[in-house]
């Protein structure tokens, strides 16, 4: 415990998380054409309202395993954060150079799932769409959570499920498309790949050369 207690101060490193949300917010709006990527599959889901709570649990799966992460692997903690932060940057150099939209369904009826898509609807406009970055930083947890050794049950089943019900919301509440996803993954994949696999291919050479030269 005293170990971790000399690792608090890391957990500072997540007040980039409003300062992206701040960005983000800038970015999300259209003083140019946007772009619409819907395809003919696109137009086969169906709009269901339902899904807008694995979309909205989102907030809560982000931060709370970030926060699970510090406290398992404060290595694999900074790694996935540094993961999301380059993910959106590159995020937002797109939005701003290859602005794309997603029309959103007209809300018919009553009931508390369609005042929730509404409210979100109302907060967030519609652009911002290619890359997810609702996919982008689920799939780090994802991700992330592959190297968190020693973890309970739990944990290795619900966050890749929970994970997986959050990004096809992102399709089925209509606020992104197929590409959007899938660009969101690739680029996720490809982050992954430098900040855990090349990172630790360098340190693992570095222990070895201080190992031969002991």
């Amino acid at each position: 415990m005293k170990e971790k207690k000399r690792e608090i101060p890391y957990l500072l490193l997540l007040l980039v998380m409003p300062v992206l949300g701040l960005i983000y917010k800038v970015l999300n709006n259209n003083p140019r054409d946007a772009v619409t990527l819907s395809t003919d599959l696109d137009g086969l889901i169906p709009f269901l309202p339902v899904f807008i709570l694995p979309y909205i649990f989102w907030y809560a799966f982000i931060l709370g395993y970030l926060l699970y992460f510090w406290y398992k692997d404060t290595r694999v903690y900074v790694k996935t954060l540094a993961m999301i932060v380059i993910g959106e940057l590159i995020c937002f150099l797109v939005y701003f150079f290859f602005q794309t939209t997603v029309p959103r369904p007209q809300l018919t009826g009553d009931g508390i799932m369609i005042d929730l898509v509404a409210m979100i609807y109302s907060h967030d406009q519609p652009y911002n769409a290619f890359p997810s970055i609702h996919v982008l930083t689920t799939f780090a947890i994802i991700l992330g959570n592959i190297n968190i050794r020693k973890k309970h049950i739990f944990h290795r089943l619900f966050v890749p499920v929970m994970g997986s019900m959050i990004i096809v919301s992102t399709l089925f509440v209509k606020q992104h498309y197929i590409l959007d996803m899938f660009g969101s993954i690739f680029l996720t994949a490809f982050i992954y790949g430098i900040v855990f696999e090349v990172f630790e291919f360098k340190y693992a050479r570095k222990t070895e050369t201080v190992y031969v030269k002991e």
